[in-house]
């Protein structure tokens, strides 16, 4: 039985959907259970926090393996992974973030929020492995509202060159990790998707998904509304533009964990857009 957190967001779903599919027994934890919407056979669970040590528990029963997010435990991060160890779970895969292989980066934000979830889980008494993905592919549903409503996309730094990975490579190397534990115990993966590709590039790569010829049009970062970075923290995207920005002109950080660990090569960008091409139709 493998237990995973975040079950109902993007690397979450596409881990218990895969999972599913191979007929692993999963439990995938969600706060709301009655809108999880997850594939038929998995076993949904409310998620319960350390205020419900009863009910925490009664999560990890039978369970051998763990798959972590930053959002399940937060605070509480060190007895949610007590409680999993109590209920029997070997081995926990941790999904952080590439933004810890950079130690010039230590005081950002998400730099020490993930290098504190990996020390906990190195703390934990449990085998790991630890999936450091740069960005997600999903991050660019942020601009499915201008999609929608027109041919044209404003934004900044066009661009701005990233490598990003497709959440179902992600729950891939946390599939075989999760499995395979033995083979895995221990490792760092930093994820990226197989290329670099701009912000603009990748507007036009949606683009051809949708059957449509669309338009970017940059825009200067003091312009930005926060709301078209739905999924950051106000207080935060100053620091997230500035990383966007200090991207412009530089090459994109590839890896080739994807395909070392699952023996295929990572999903492009344009293999992403036509997988959601519906999410940018009106």
């Amino acid at each position: 039985m493998i237990v995973v957190t975040g079950a109902t967001g993007n690397v979450g779903r596409a881990l218990v959907s895969q999972l599913a599919a191979d007929r692993v027994p999963v439990r995938a934890l969600t706060r709301d259970p009655a809108r999880a919407q997850l594939p038929e056979g998995v076993e949904v669970a409310r998620f319960a926090g350390p205020g419900e040590p009863a009910a925490m528990a009664a999560l990890f029963e039978g369970a051998t393996a763990l798959f972590l997010h930053l959002a399940a435990g937060g605070e509480d991060t060190p007895a949610l992974l007590a409680a999993a160890r109590d209920g029997g779970v070997k081995h926990v895969v941790v999904l952080s973030s590439i933004i810890v292989d950079h130690d010039e980066a230590a005081e950002h934000p998400i730099h020490v929020v993930h290098s504190e979830l990996e020390r906990h889980v190195r703390e934990s008494g449990l085998g790991w492995t630890a999936l450091r993905p740069g960005a997600f592919c999903t991050n660019s549903l942020q601009w499915a509202p201008q999609v929608r409503a027109g041919d044209t996309v404003r934004g900044p730094f066009g661009e701005a060159m990233t490598a990003p990975v497709h959440e179902a490579d992600i729950a891939a190397v946390a599939a075989v990790a999760l499995r395979d534990p033995a083979g895995h115990t221990g490792a760092v993966y930093s994820l990226t998707g197989p290329e670099g590709i701009t912000t603009r590039e990748q507007i036009h790569a949606v683009g051809r998904a949708v059957g449509r010829e669309l338009r970017f049009e940059e825009i200067a970062p003091d312009e930005v509304p926060a709301e078209m970075f739905p999924h950051v923290p106000p207080e935060m995207l100053p620091t997230l533009l500035k990383s966007i920005g200090d991207s412009v002109g530089t090459e994109a950080e590839v890896t080739t964990a994807v395909a070392d660990v699952t023996g295929r090569p990572a999903r492009t960008f344009a293999r992403w857009a036509e997988d959601h091409a519906d999410d940018f139709r009106a």
